[in-house]
């Protein structure tokens, strides 16, 4: 019975989330770096294979985690950012001024510090990208860390920031990261998507229809070499919101909360062991200075706090904004230094910028500079915070 408690109590944590990452990641290094390496390799190279009659989906294990289960957490990332938009913080024009200016200057910091570092490598330049968004899951666990004594209102930014970062990610990943769909493909997703938004106006409620046409609209995206996980936020987008009668259900919240327990417990921490597994038996020291793993550490630490904190500070000193309420320009700070933490979406946004052929001629491993930066991030964050609300109480 205790135990029972203490699972359910963990599992509520606004933490657990984010330790579970931590875990997660750390377990990768660990097991990459063992005589488990090339076993933990092997196994996510396994091929896996679904065929219904002349259509077939064939990829190794890696990518049906990257492009199928991801495109479930981007599907819960819509329904989060359908409710925000509709309902939420992002609703109405004066609250969301704010995070989204704060934001848009927090993707680019890091793009042009990025870009400055890797001028003249077309190579390197292909990962501008991968420290632009924050990781919600990791920086409101940090946050939750410090428990009651942070401010409502900065924690509400720091959400509000990461699900305007979260959108703009998608945007990325659909302009830059994906190739120009064939026409039969191009044509089945608009199809499928066709249908969805027809179901939502005609006041269709069940889940299960648009569940069903999601997938072909997923297998359609996948397909059509535009990022499958753009399918799950297309499809979280025309899940109904709002219903028509008092007492009835709504089907994306329904679904929001049906979700969130295995996507932060189960998709995330697989995503993360999965692709966080960087060996460090061949590095040296000198590749901390390459372009790619400064560029990705400094856009992470220090672009995102310079963006997001200089940002705020001319919209309030020009009057146009105020800072979150019950909080200072100290403790903002610490939340600015918070949105370095890219991790999960630096970590796949990485997996998309260099693939391939771009991988093997890359010298370094970008994931190095991810866990650099969002890891000093946390830490650093965390610090700041600590010592800031522990002084104002």
């Amino acid at each position: 019975m205790a135990a029972t408690r203490a699972l359910r109590r963990l599992l509520h944590s606004e933490s657990a989330p984010g330790l579970l990452l931590f875990a997660a990641a750390l377990a990768a290094m660990a097991v990459a770096n063992s005589g488990l390496s090339g076993a933990y390799r092997d196994f996510f190279e396994i091929p896996i294979e679904v065929r219904i009659g002349g259509f077939e989906i064939a990829k190794p294990l890696l990518l049906w985690v990257n492009d199928g289960l991801m495109a479930v957490f981007f599907f819960l990332v819509g329904l989060e950012l359908k409710r925000e938009l509709l309902e939420g913080e992002l609703s109405s024009p004066r609250r969301a001024f704010l995070p989204v200016a704060a934001a848009l200057g927090g993707i680019a910091g890091p793009a042009l510090i990025y870009a400055a570092l890797n001028a003249g490598d077309p190579v390197a330049l292909h990962g501008w990208a991968i420290p632009a968004a924050t990781d919600i899951a990791f920086a409101l666990g940090v946050l939750a860390l410090l428990g009651e004594r942070v401010p409502r209102g900065l924690k509400v930014f720091l959400l509000s920031v990461a699900i305007v970062d979260d959108l703009a990610a998608i945007l990325i990943i659909a302009l830059f990261y994906s190739s120009t769909p064939p026409p039969v493909t191009l044509a089945v997703a608009g199809a499928a998507l066709a249908a969805l938004v027809l179901m939502n106006l005609a006041g269709v409620r069940r889940i299960s229809p648009y569940l069903l046409i999601g997938i072909v609209l997923w297998a359609a995206v996948l397909k059509s070499g535009v990022h499958a996980t753009i399918a799950g936020v297309l499809l979280a987008l025309t899940i109904p919101l709002r219903t028509r009668a008092a007492g009835e259900a709504s089907p994306a919240r329904e679904l929001e909360r049906d979700l969130h327990l295995p996507v932060v417990f189960g998709v995330l921490p697989l995503f993360a062991f999965a692709n966080a597994g960087v060996d460090f038996g061949g590095m040296r020291l000198a590749d901390l200075g390459h372009g790619v793993t400064l560029g990705i550490a400094a856009g992470l630490f220090l672009g995102k706090q310079l963006g997001v904190a200089l940002v705020t500070a001319l919209l309030v000193a020009a009057g146009l904004a105020r800072l979150p309420s019950g909080t200072n320009w100290a403790a903002f700070y610490g939340v600015a230094v918070l949105t370095g933490i890219g991790f999960t979406m630096s970590l796949f946004i990485g997996s998309l910028a260099f693939k391939e052929e771009l991988a093997a001629s890359l010298p370094v491993d970008e994931r190095v500079g991810i866990l650099l930066g969002s890891g000093i991030s946390a830490l650093a964050g965390y610090l700041v915070l600590r010592y800031v609300l522990r002084a104002r109480q």
